[in-house]
């Protein structure tokens, strides 16, 4: 019996891609090079599963002409918001995604973002890097401290939950908005808001953790900025989408906001180039799950879901 073929659409991790090419016919993408539309519909012809990223766009249009040969797409991330899930569902294609194993790495960024952009950090970079620290004095480089502050956070979710327990030694007091209340149990002592704008005016430091979807594009747009702290902190691993970047390089520049921790952007790769010509933002190339561990875990998560539907089983991880 002929083994499935599997088109991996970006360079995986090692123990990914063998591990996949010992259980299916595997198309690999070497040169790591990003599939534009066309070229994805044309793929699909030829495979039977697709394990793509976020940077391969299943738009309803893509969807509409994908291969009746593919049955499932695997995703190799959490998010979906590549993916037009009810276009994907009309054509009787599973999706699945991996979540779970890259929280602790997601919050773990998280709380580099949240420190970096309270203590100056990428100020404080260039200014040795570039030759010019040249001085000391008491009042040099004065940031704010986070031990013992409250922290907010939108979307207590698996990774909301992660950076709730990792910031646990600064002894936070932590805040959340969520579609619904979590049980006390899994509360623990977290306060809730019933609302994004109730929570924003009531912390310190706002961590962006929920998911991208239409009711959230724009979410912290010029008036919810308005709403928090002055002084206040916003961190965002979740999507760059979530923010309007104008509005946020606004509060930025007129010190509403002390400053910003950003791991997404609404462009990328690149960034915005605005928001990085700011001391006070402290800036990553979206790489919240980029650890070995993490990206073999997701890799094996996706092929999980794989092993499972080729064997008539449900897989773990159907969205769809």
């Amino acid at each position: 019996m002929s083994r499935p073929v599997l088109w991996i659409t970006r360079k995986l991790s090692d123990a990914t891609e063998q591990r996949a090419a010992r259980d299916y016919e595997v198309i690999l993408n070497p040169e790591d090079r990003v599939y534009q539309a066309d070229e994805i519909v044309a793929m699909s012809a030829k495979v039977d599963a697709i394990l793509p990223c976020h940077s391969e766009v299943f738009s309803k249009d893509v969807a509409g002409r994908l291969s009746d040969r593919v049955r499932i797409i695997a995703n190799h991330s959490v998010g979906v918001d590549h993916c037009d899930l009810p276009a994907l569902q009309a054509r009787g294609i599973v999706v699945t995604n991996t979540p779970d194993v890259l929280s602790d790495a997601t919050a773990e960024i998280a709380l580099l973002l949240m420190l970096g952009a309270a203590r100056r950090a990428s100020e404080g970079d260039r200014l040795v890097r570039e030759g010019r620290w040249v001085s000391w004095s008491p009042s040099f480089m004065v940031g704010r401290q986070t031990t013992g502050k409250k922290l907010g956070i939108v979307g207590m979710g698996r990774v909301g939950l992660a950076v709730r327990r990792i910031v646990s030694g600064l002894g936070m007091e932590v805040h959340y908005s969520n579609r619904r209340r979590l049980p006390p149990e899994t509360e623990q002592g977290a306060v809730y808001h019933d609302s994004v704008d109730d929570l924003l005016g009531a912390v310190d430091v706002v961590s962006l953790n929920c998911p991208s979807t239409p009711d959230t594009l724009n979410l912290m747009d010029a008036r919810r900025i308005g709403l928090m702290r002055p002084g206040a902190i916003l961190v965002n691993t979740a999507r760059g989408n979530l923010i309007d970047e104008a509005a946020l390089a606004e509060a930025l520049r007129t010190r509403h906001l002390f400053a910003a921790g950003l791991d997404v952007f609404k462009t990328e790769p690149s960034g915005n180039a605005e928001l990085a010509l700011l001391d006070n933002v402290f800036v990553l190339p979206h790489i919240g799950s980029a650890t070995r561990e993490t990206r073999d875990a997701m890799g094996f998560r996706a092929l999980d879901n794989l092993d499972a539907f080729f064997a008539g089983r449900e897989p773990r991880d159907r969205l769809v």
